[in-house]
């Protein structure tokens, strides 16, 4: 296993196991972290856990050209069923997010010092968030971190039904339209696979961040 030093570098993705986790240790500042990002590479651990870095094969993406709308989606998008916003409420959507209560899971994996670091890179202009609305009320939304042309999912919550769905749906058509090349997923879930995502060798994916610009 690799362990890192206050040295902010990375052994190479080919290390990883066949889970994918590829390091122990280190930090979450923001140097390290985007640096993580341009590799491959991202954070998930619990708390009270040494932070775990992670560059799964295959890995789980969604082309934004790909993404598959449902009818019943379809008819709420032309009836508006919920407004969406971008990138205007950060901290609410990243501490919904950590709240969230996810299947198979105990607790969060989103720890006070995930929220801090990833505010962080939200005031410096990395993370994104999409907000979904019902009426004044936060009903869901996501976020993650932005490459340029590549954008790399983290989380999303929803407090009624289809409302991350439909945030979802809307920020993949927004970055269609600006020539992103692919979001990032990280790992399988029948939710995104229903939605178009696909699984794409590690390399493959690599070579899109290494050509992100």
């Amino acid at each position: 296993m690799n362990f890192l030093t206050q040295k902010i570098i990375f052994p190479s993705v080919a290390s990883s196991n066949e889970d994918g986790l590829l390091a122990i240790g280190g930090d979450l500042s923001v140097d390290r972290l985007m640096l993580a990002y341009r590799s491959g590479i991202f954070p998930w651990y619990s708390a009270g856990e040494p932070i775990l870095w992670w560059s799964p094969n295959p890995r789980f993406v969604l082309f934004p050209n790909k993404l598959k709308v449902s009818k019943s989606m379809k008819k709420l998008l032309r009836n508006e069923a919920f407004t969406v916003t971008f990138n205007q409420h950060f901290e609410e959507v990243i501490s919904n997010c950590s709240q969230s209560k996810r299947k198979g899971q105990e607790g969060t994996w989103i720890t006070n010092e995930m929220k801090a670091a990833y505010i962080e890179l939200h005031t410096l202009g990395y993370a994104k968030s999409v907000e979904v609305w019902n009426g004044d009320n936060l009903v869901g939304g996501l976020y993650g971190i932005d490459l340029g042309t590549v954008f790399c999912g983290e989380s999303m919550f929803s407090l009624e039904t289809n409302a991350s769905k439909f945030g979802f749906i809307k920020w993949v058509q927004h970055l269609e339209k600006e020539k992103y090349h692919l979001i990032d997923c990280q790992v399988h879930s029948e939710h995104l696979e229903s939605l178009g995502a696909e699984m794409l060798t590690r390399d493959v994916f690599i070579s899109h961040l290494t050509n992100r610009q």
